[in-house]
């Protein structure tokens, strides 16, 4: 849902496209770019350590719009910026006689660890007052450094940081907790603690050991698991578009995943449609809202096979204690 300014701004659509991108001044195949995907795939460039990625890149914007609404010293901006790392740059893009806006932006080795979004922001002056936000892209790019294929993947991003001490500086506020979900942007984003709990990163990331360490491993990935299921879909009901008739439509990317996955448990038997419409009007009125979380916390619970990770637990904890090695 588009948020609501007290001032102009752009009706049109704001497109961008990664025409090129060059590695060190070789440039990738452009297999490694997909304009339907919006991503760029920079893993195996061809050589093992590069530097510096150079994205070309080229705008368009409702032309007549431009011309005929009240703004003055239009800017559009490339934004490049990666969570994980707290690292953001912005590349300024020019206009053209032919009304395309043409730039590049550069993506360093050193910044960046995972996935970066690639963002449009366009500013001017509205109302006298300069530097507004009068438009932006309504699905950014993603430029993967993990990835070999350009796909958008709908997994969710896992970011390992102490809360304590940041960045991102705003995790301090949560610094007691092993984990939390922020589901604001492109893609989710699990944030774990590594602060908090001694030795509990090296259990995640761990493959093999004792019965009591597999226990805790699978039962605390259950547990991360149904948390980031149950905050992803409390995010893709709460800001939902209408259409013309007031029936909600269902959103897109990982939204549009996570709804199609969870409501045939969270009401079975409905349409997807139908079930849309009923979490709507029960969020909205109140009406059931509050029973309806009892089948929001078993949807989560079967995504994430809490109930058959604790069955593995328990009949684990029964064998180690009938042999002894407990």
């Amino acid at each position: 849902m588009k948020p609501v300014f007290p001032y102009p701004t752009l009706f049109g659509d704001v497109e961008l496209d990664v025409t090129s991108v060059s590695v060190d001044g070789s440039d990738l195949p452009y297999s490694r770019i997909s304009r339907s995907e919006r991503t760029v795939a920079l893993h195996q460039t061809g050589r093992r350590h590069w530097e510096r990625a150079t994205m070309n890149l080229q705008a368009t914007l409702p032309v007549q719009e431009l011309a005929d609404g009240p703004w003055s010293g239009v800017v559009c901006l490339a934004t490049l910026s990666e969570k994980a790392t707290n690292a953001r740059s912005t590349a300024r893009l020019t206009r053209g006689d032919d009304d395309i806006w043409r730039g590049s932006v550069e993506l360093s080795r050193t910044r960046h660890s995972g996935r970066a979004t690639l963002g449009l922001t366009v500013a001017a002056t509205c109302e006298e007052v300069p530097g507004r936000l009068i438009g932006s892209l309504a699905r950014n790019w993603l430029v993967d450094l993990e990835g070999v294929t350009p796909v958008r993947r709908r997994d969710i991003d896992i970011v390992e940081v102490d809360f304590a001490q940041g960045p991102p500086d705003w995790l301090s506020a949560f610094k007691e907790s092993p984990w939390v979900v922020e589901t604001a942007g492109d893609a989710p984003t699990l944030y774990l603690n590594s602060g908090a709990v001694e030795g509990l990163m090296d259990i995640l990331r761990g493959n093999g050991g004792g019965p009591a360490e597999q226990t805790l491993r699978e039962m605390t990935a259950s547990q991360v698991a149904s948390d980031a299921w149950t905050a992803m879909f409390h995010t893709a009901v709460s800001d939902l578009d209408m259409d013309d008739d007031g029936t909600p439509v269902m959103p897109t990317g990982w939204r549009e995943a996570v709804l199609t996955t969870m409501l045939p448990d969270v009401l079975p038997g409905r349409p997807l449609t139908d079930a849309l419409y009923d979490i709507e009007e029960r969020r909205i009125k109140g009406f059931g809202w509050a029973e309806l979380q009892t089948r929001v916390q078993y949807a989560a619970g079967r995504r994430s096979q809490v109930a058959r990770k604790l069955i593995r637990a328990v009949r684990s904890v029964h064998r180690a204690q009938g042999s002894g090695t407990w």
